[in-house]
């Protein structure tokens, strides 16, 4: 029988991915609370716009999400006018959105109780990515329910790796924002010190990036510094948030993370200046007030 998908959340990552993932099966019904986002979503043919939550979750035997964040996640799935209430026993909830550990754990275990299946599973790879279909899912639950929303998956990344049960999907995302956050700010100190130590930071960015330091962090962060633009896929904003939920389940496991702290700070520091809204490597701009020059 051919599984009838939903798709919530239509925002930077959302509204790129329903596009890869309606591309290869057709029907998706979409929602989100922006109308102005289900207009850029729809595709003819190719996608159907819900009324509301209730609507999708009743016409939906998979749906995936797509949000913000922890509350968003909690309130979308298990709110008075949620998804829970509407779906159907044997129904999968995917949540691809990055959410602290411990909510993931209410939430299955809330659907375990109505019947209904859960993933958690973050994706990794940014605006581009998403855009591409070529994302990298990081998933938690049970196998046999993996095996089920793999394809769907699939169809909007190039690495779907199943980590173990719930919540290690989650877990696994704050490994990757912290090494992401960490090193996007060791790159903005250090291209403040060479330009302070008199470095031309382009020549600089010639000379490192074939080595060592190299990596796709390095590239996308010297773009950005070159260019001024800070134009957001991921944010400052965004980076405080997942380190914060690191730091959550570092807490949680007794394991010291002092340089996920320093930079979840760095990040706080970012947003306080102002610059929450733009990109994650606009936390440059941080050095750049201090020493009062632009690096580029």
């Amino acid at each position: 029988m051919k599984e009838r998908l939903g798709f919530i959340g239509l925002g930077v990552m959302g509204g790129p991915m329903v596009k890869n993932l309606s591309a290869r099966f057709p029907g998706v019904s979409i929602f989100d609370s922006d109308p102005q986002k289900v207009r850029s979503a729809s595709i003819p043919g190719r996608t159907a716009a819900a009324r509301d939550l209730t609507e999708l979750g009743r016409t939906s035997d998979l749906v995936f999400l797509s949000l913000p964040g922890s509350e968003a996640v909690r309130e979308v799935v298990l709110g008075r006018d949620g998804l829970a209430p509407a779906m159907g026993r044997g129904g999968v909830i995917i949540d691809t959105s990055t959410t602290e550990t411990g909510t993931t754990v209410e939430v299955a275990s809330a659907l375990k109780e109505r019947g209904i299946l859960f993933l958690d599973s973050p994706v990794s790879g940014g605006e581009k990515a998403a855009v591409e279909g070529t994302l990298s899912f990081m998933v938690g639950g049970p196998e046999e329910t993996f095996s089920r929303c793999a394809g769907f998956m699939a169809a909007m990344g190039v690495s779907v790796v199943r980590m173990g049960e719930t919540p290690m999907g989650q877990a696994t995302k704050c490994v990757n924002q912290m090494i992401v956050g960490a090193t996007f700010a060791v790159i903005a100190e250090a291209f403040a010190l060479g330009s302070r130590a008199g470095l031309d930071p382009k020549t600089l960015y010639e000379a490192i990036k074939g080595g060592w330091a190299g990596s796709k962090l390095l590239d996308v962060a010297a773009g950005d510094m070159f260019s001024r633009e800070f134009k957001p896929g991921g944010t400052v904003d965004i980076f405080w948030k997942d380190l914060g939920y690191a730091l959550s389940l570092a807490r949680e496991t007794g394991s010291p993370t002092p340089v996920t702290a320093l930079a979840h700070e760095i990040f706080k520091t970012a947003r306080a200046a102002g610059d929450g809204a733009k990109s994650q490597t606009a936390v440059v701009r941080l050095w750049e007030r201090l020493l009062g020059r632009d690096i580029k």
